[in-house]
Parts: C-alpha cells; sequence; structure tokens
C-alpha cells in the first residue's frame, strides 16, 4: 500500500465523517465510526511528508496557507451542524509538522520537549481541531517510524486515553468502545504502508478539504 492509497482512504473515510453529521444534523451515527480512520492517517502522512520532502519550508508555507483558506468553508460547515467553533484540521497538522522540526532539530532536548510543550498548548487555546492529542500524535508517529511495534503500542495508548473519559463516564458503552476500536483500526492501513509514493496527488487534499466542506454547506441551505 502506497502513499496514495493512505491518502484516498483517509479522504473517504473523512468525507463518510462529514456526511455523516451533515444528513444527521450534527448528531453522531454509524459513518462517524468509518470517519475515526481519517486523522490518524493524514497525521501518519505528515511524518512521511517531513522525512520526504524537497522544501519544509514550502511544505510548512502550504500547510498554513490552506489551513487559513479552509478556515471560513469548515466554520460555515461547523454553523450548519451547530458545532461549536474550532480551527480546521491543517491547523493541527501544521502545529504538529512544527513539533516534529523541533523533535528533530532542536538539539537541547530540554528546549525541544519545551516548545512542543508551548505548540501543544498553543494549538489547545486557539482550539485545533483534535487538540493537543492530534498534535502529539503527529509527532508520535514521526518519533517511532522505525519500530512499527512501539509505533503500534503507542498509537493505542493513544486512543485509549482518548476516549477512556468517555468510556468511564458512560460505562464502557459501545459507543465509545466502538470509537476507540474504528480510530485504532487506522493502524492496519499504517502498517501496510511500504514507503512508496504511487500515483502524485500532492494537492488533492488541499483543495478536496475546503471544497466538499463548501458544498455541504450550500446543500445544507438547499
Amino acid at each position: 500500500m502506497n502513499a496514495f492509497h493512505l491518502k484516498i482512504i483517509a479522504v473517504i473515510s473523512m468525507l463518510f465523517d462529514h456526511v455523516g453529521y451533515f444528513l444527521h444534523s450534527g448528531n453522531f451515527s454509524f459513518f462517524n465510526y468509518l470517519g475515526r480512520l481519517a486523522f490518524p492517517i493524514f497525521a501518519f502522512q505528515i511524518s512521511e511528508g517531513y522525512l520526504h520532502t524537497r522544501n519544509l519550508k514550502k511544505y510548512l508555507f502550504r500547510l498554513g496557507i490552506f489551513a487559513l483558506v479552509s478556515q471560513i468553508p469548515f466554520m460555515l460547515f461547523e454553523y450548519s451542524i451547530g458545532f461549536d467553533y474550532t480551527l480546521n484540521i491543517f491547523f493541527t497538522l501544521f502545529l504538529g509538522l512544527l513539533c516534529i522540526i523541533s523533535f528533530d532539530k532542536i538539539n537541547n532536548k530540554f528546549l525541544s520537549l519545551l516548545v512542543i510543550f508551548v505548540l501543544c498548548f498553543i494549538g489547545e487555546y486557539i482550539k485545533v481541531d483534535y487538540g493537543y492529542w492530534g498534535i502529539l500524535l503527529i509527532l508520535l508517529f514521526f518519533i517511532f517510524k522505525n519500530n512499527k511495534i512501539l509505533m503500534t503500542i503507542s498509537f493505542l495508548i493513544m486512543c485509549i486515553y482518548k476516549y477512556f473519559p468517555y468510556l468511564i463516564n458512560y460505562n464502557f458503552h459501545y459507543i465509545y468502545v466502538l470509537l476507540t476500536i474504528s480510530t485504532f483500526s487506522a493502524i492496519i492501513p499504517i502498517l501496510l504502508y511500504n514507503g512508496k509514493l504511487g500515483l502524485k496527488t500532492k494537492y488533492l487534499l488541499y483543495v478536496f478539504y475546503p471544497l466538499h466542506l463548501l458544498i455541504l454547506y450550500i446543500a445544507s441551505l438547499i
């Protein structure tokens, strides 16, 4: 499974997630279980993008620009389904990439960890999608890039950590058990990734993300 296959799986999963919220007026549905695969795959691809990009500055700039471009469609979509204000996923990916850079480039590990903490705090404070959890997941995929066992274990811990408060508060309700399982299921295509690029679709996510959100918002007005 190459990078193109991963991207297609993530994009389709994301579409299911958003269409599910659209069809059910912001309420949870079966579509959203399928949608849990999207973000972990995008997070993994950011770590891969860092390793393979020819121009890191352009990569960061591209994420930042599309974060700004996507925010209005994202806010319109959130408004249409009754969600509270947050910043779109590109802001999360942008901060996650900054964490990878900090971890990899800053030799002083105390300073490196301090920068990562500040970036996670900023992400949580400005309410990026998935919060500090999403930012740290991107970093963990990079840290354990060469050890699939540790990558799998750390991802499982992150999934349990994310849903554990809901599992406890709702007496291990099946919805949150399935959410934990469906989120962790993203590890399957990630482990099947062969390190190859596949079909070049650099701008698929960048264009599809704001476009489909805008289309769903317009559809909500009809």
